[in-house]
């Protein structure tokens, strides 16, 4: 199978639609397949996984590289003749795929991964989102399918009119994230920093950006018996610095690799702030690491928390406070959620969850056919 990947991110930029294109490459690769990537301008390697990256000229947006349409895709398209196009988070590089691989008479898969009226609501921008919304809508009704990762962002892509709306989600390395790191030297050098008299330890893990909501964790404040630590960096970290100053809260900065597991086997709770989340990837990295999941009631996590068995679901700050106090208070609790969110994950490797990918990426073709013999 021959696979054209076109995201409106890749490497260096670290973000879950990053992480997604990678594991992807990873399957296609291991299983034979061949590929390549194209992606905004912004420093990405030549290769990866072995396929070649193409970079198209891109502008800076609030620190983010945004992918301009150049006729290089086409190009591109044409010449690699790929069976299938993956358009990851597809915004304006994206939609110039998805309307190229049509003229070209290739079938196309459009991975949701925005939550767009969440980001409208937070930047004030009522009016804007149905324009939003429509432009989402004409890009995403250009593709043969589009994937949802969660319930709820199904629901709000079929709500705003997009047709031929499937759901796929995202895989979790079960073997770099497991409640044995917590016994790894790494770990306990870690988890004796963080907890030097006992603590409990409350840690959030992701990027720290306004839509993630960190200064959340203030709820927490003068609870007693608690060490709380944060994982990640962005743009709001100076804000959320300032906001969570009277807590006693260690930065770690972005973490990766080993050091990322070990972060996590070092937590007693996993904290999920964010209420736009149309997945919620650190969510399942926690829940196979063996912990808790405090969570919002909210987009993605609905579907990756039970609320009672492997976490708690809150709508409020106050909640969120009375959830993570008594996990605090008890220790078989935090154990038992945090096995039950390991047996959670087990079915959802990266190797599953590209194994449905590439059947959607089959049955994509078949759509396309279809769509065709019916026009």
């Amino acid at each position: 199978m021959r696979v054209a990947i076109v995201s409106e991110s890749f490497l260096p930029t670290v973000n879950g639609v990053t992480n997604s294109v990678c594991r992807v490459l990873d399957r296609l690769a291991a299983e034979g397949h061949d590929a390549i990537v194209i992606c905004p301008a912004a420093g990405a390697p030549a290769r990866y996984a072995g396929f070649p990256v193409h970079q198209v000229p891109a502008v800076t947006y609030r620190q983010f590289p945004v992918g301009l349409p150049s006729p290089q895709v086409t190009r591109l398209l044409s010449e690699f003749k790929p069976d299938v196009l993956h358009a990851a988070a597809p915004f304006l590089l994206g939609a110039q795929a998805i309307a190229a691989a049509n003229r070209l008479g290739i079938p196309s898969v459009a991975v949701y991964q925005t939550d767009v009226a969440g980001y409208a609501r937070r930047n004030r921008l009522r009016l804007a989102a149905p324009v939003a919304w429509r432009l989402l809508k004409w890009v995403h009704d250009g593709a043969t399918m589009t994937l949802a990762p969660s319930s709820t962002s199904q629901a709000d892509l079929e709500g705003a009119g997009v047709e031929r709306v499937f759901r796929w989600g995202r895989g979790v390395d079960l073997e770099r994230y497991h409640p044995n790191n917590r016994v790894a030297e790494k770990t306990r050098y870690l988890r004796e920093l963080l907890s030097p008299d006992g603590e409990v330890v409350v840690g959030y893990v992701g990027r720290i950006a306004p839509e993630k909501q960190v200064e959340r964790l203030r709820a927490l404040r003068y609870v007693p018996g608690i060490r709380v630590a944060v994982v990640g960096d962005g743009p709001a970290l100076p804000a959320v610095r300032k906001e969570l100053g009277t807590l006693p809260v260690a930065f770690l900065g972005r973490l990766a690799g080993e050091d990322l597991a070990a972060a996590y086997a070092a937590l007693d709770i996993f904290v999920h702030t964010g209420t736009e989340e149309t997945f919620g990837q650190t969510i399942q990295e926690a829940h196979a690491s063996g912990l808790p999941v405090v969570a919002p009631r909210a987009g993605g996590p609905i579907d990756l928390v039970e609320h009672g068995v492997d976490g708690f679901l809150f709508a409020t700050d106050h909640e969120l406070r009375q959830q993570v106090g008594s996990l605090i208070g008890d220790a078989g609790l935090r154990l038992r959620m945090g096995e039950a969110g390991r047996r959670a994950v087990l079915g959802r490797s990266w190797q599953v969850v590209c194994d449905e990918l590439f059947e959607h990426y089959r049955e994509a073709g078949v759509l396309a056919r279809q769509r065709i013999a019916v026009a």
